[in-house]
């Protein structure tokens, strides 16, 4: 009985399985993480302010551009 219990502590320490898994949550937590700082730090981009930064504007702009070239 020792024995065995001893063999089944040998071969979940080794178990390597669920190390990938938690290497993608991190990896994914990390990305979540970069991106809800970059949505903060451009914040008053994309909404409509006096800033003089305005997306909807901006957009409007470049489809223009573009549409001229072709």
């Amino acid at each position: 009985m020792r024995e065995k219990l001893k063999r089944n502590a040998e071969i979940i320490s080794k178990d390597e399985y669920g190390q990938g898994a938690a290497e993608y949550i991190l990896l994914f937590g990390g990305v979540i993480v970069i991106a809800l700082a970059g949505l903060l730090i451009y914040r008053s981009y994309f909404s409509n302010n006096t800033s003089g930064l305005n997306a909807t504007q901006d957009i409007s702009s470049i489809r223009n551009n573009v549409s001229s070239i072709y």
